[in-house]
């Protein structure tokens, strides 16, 4: 490939939503432009993401594991090496290596690895500064769908009044995607460009329009139990999963579907999650129109993944009127109705009033067949499509790649196909090795790199060696599954291979202490000192 001829690169990531619900991975939800991308490229069946959404943006966006980066939970300083919330600078980004490599870098969407979320604040990890020529969108985590708070272009922030009467927030990540893309052609044709497109769809708040909710009115009523058997059968004869494969059991906090109460409420917090992926899949076909439209389909390569599986969280009230509303939104709406903000089973969730999340049996759902959550690094917390699509490359499309990989390679990835050294030091400040190995030779069905894969997040631990894998869910003790007669983690073999057991353990301890994982009970300790200090 010459280098004129480098492609460009559309990263598309979304935001707690589980292994099962698009159409192209087994789901109801209707998602034609994701699965157009599935058909025409590829679908990976055994690629993961770090259980969380910060620590999989950083993890994704550098090419190192979440803690090397600082990001080793969420957006607090916590005082320890790899836990200061804040992207550090021995890393890079994705963009930051593409830029320096003749690039044209774009963003719209949720940054959400800095922990300074002022716009008069400091700015050295927003995204202008880690790269990015320009951005549009959110610095913090999650946002009122119609208000939401810390949008900003550039470094400016934009305010509420400053919104058209029918904003949306899917609409505008997906709308200002294709102005970079129509600019870019207008203005510098012949160089490449990198466009991240980082959706808050399907995270909660449950908010969607009417229209596009009522394409689902009745679609779930089956319940959950029907339904996740149902996606199960879909996703054998997809090829996705192994026939010895067996369905995880319901939730155990949860009542089987004909015994639960609220079933029109439950049915529609299900509804409106699945109008979220439908608005967010109409903008991505947006997307893939602009870049045909500017005669560039051709040679992007277009990647898309979630950052965490589905998400079990459910909303309460706030205990105060004002204590946790500046971030996420405000207790009225733009034009000054009251946000009833909590899993009311007398409030319907979907319009701008509401403030809900779908709740554990419906991410139960969402990660059929697997076990857990979003938070945990059991397969239901850290599976994730990805689907990769570039027709200059891939020439036969719809295939499966059962080859395992995780969010490190997209790093490597990237710059792979783009003809781009990783750097030893930027700006100045040495760079930590790159973690992650390219996916190109999968893309080809080759084997790839059989590197040893780990995850870390609030204390629940996970290590897979080829077919093997062991987790914990904190504060338990050591599972150990095999991965190819048991993805669906049900059958525990570690009282049976205890030299195993040991080994991978003794991996696990190199890797933490090399990657800066503290013990989450040191975390929550320093969390308490600083507390009681306060």
């Amino acid at each position: 490939m010459q280098k004129d001829q480098r492609p460009n690169i559309v990263l598309i990531l979304n935001d707690d939503m589980g292994f099962s619900d698009l159409g192209c991975y087994g789901g109801e939800i209707n998602s034609p432009s994701l699965d157009r991308l599935a058909d025409n490229g590829l679908r990976f069946t055994q690629f993961y993401n770090t259980a969380r959404c910060c620590p999989s943006r950083a993890s994704m966006l550098t090419g190192l594991h979440p803690h090397q980066t600082g990001v080793g939970h969420m957006m607090s300083d916590d005082g320890l090496e790899g836990y200061r919330g804040d992207l550090n600078h021995q890393c890079v980004t994705i963009a930051e290596a593409l830029q320096s490599s003749g690039y044209r870098t774009y963003m719209s969407g949720k940054w959400h690895v800095s922990r300074h979320t002022d716009p008069n604040g400091p700015k050295h990890s927003w995204p202008c500064q880690r790269g990015f020529d320009h951005f549009y969108g959110i610095i913090t985590g999650a946002a009122n769908y119609w208000k939401p708070n810390t949008l900003t272009r550039d470094n400016a922030p934009i305010t509420h009044e400053q919104l058209p009467e029918e904003y949306f927030l899917t609409d505008a990540i997906s709308d200002e995607a294709v102005k970079f893309i129509g600019n870019h052609t207008e203005s510098t044709p012949d160089l490449p460009f990198f466009t991240y497109v980082a959706y808050t769809a399907p995270h909660w708040p449950l908010h969607a329009h009417e229209e596009d909710i009522e394409n689902y009115k009745g679609q779930f009523a089956s319940g959950w139990d029907q339904l996740r058997q149902e996606r199960l059968q879909r996703m054998k004869e997809m090829g996705l999963l192994e026939e010895c494969w067996s369905l995880s059991n319901r939730d155990s906090s949860q009542l089987p579907w004909d015994e639960a109460e609220h079933q029109e409420w439950n049915q529609r917090r299900m509804e409106v999650y699945a109008a979220q992926i439908e608005r967010m899949d109409r903008g991505i076909g947006r997307i893939i129109q602009a870049l045909e439209q500017s005669k560039k389909l051709e040679n992007t390569l277009i990647l898309f993944l979630a950052d965490n599986g589905g998400c079990a969280e459910e909303i309460r009230p706030p205990e105060t009127t004002e204590s946790s509303w500046p971030v996420w939104g405000g207790p009225m709406t733009r034009d000054g109705q009251p946000v009833q903000r909590g899993n009311d089973p007398n409030i319907m969730p979907g319009p701008e009033t509401t403030y809900q999340s779908y709740g554990v049996p419906w991410a139960n759902l969402s990660n059929t067949p697997f076990r857990e959550y979003k938070h945990w690094v059991h397969e239901g917390g850290i599976a994730t499509p990805l689907i990769v699509h570039w027709p200059n490359y891939i020439k036969t499309g719809g295939e499966l790649r059962h080859q395992p990989g995780q969010l490190t390679d997209i790093m490597s990835t990237c710059l792979e196909v783009a003809q781009t050294e990783y750097p030893e030091n930027y700006n100045g400040n040495p760079i930590l090795g790159m973690e992650g190995t390219s996916l190109v030779p999968i893309f080809n069905d080759q084997d790839g790199n059989k590197k040893i894969l780990y995850w870390e997040h609030e204390g629940n631990q996970a290590v897979r060696r080829g077919k093997w894998k062991m987790v914990t869910k904190y504060p338990g003790s050591w599972e150990l599954y095999n991965m190819e007669k048991d993805r669906t983690e049900l059958n525990d073999l570690s009282k049976k291979h205890p030299d195993l057991v040991k080994k991978l353990g003794d991996l696990y301890k190199d890797w933490s202490a090399r990657c800066c994982v503290q013990s989450w009970n040191q975390i929550l300790e320093t969390r308490q000192e600083k507390n009681s200090k306060s």
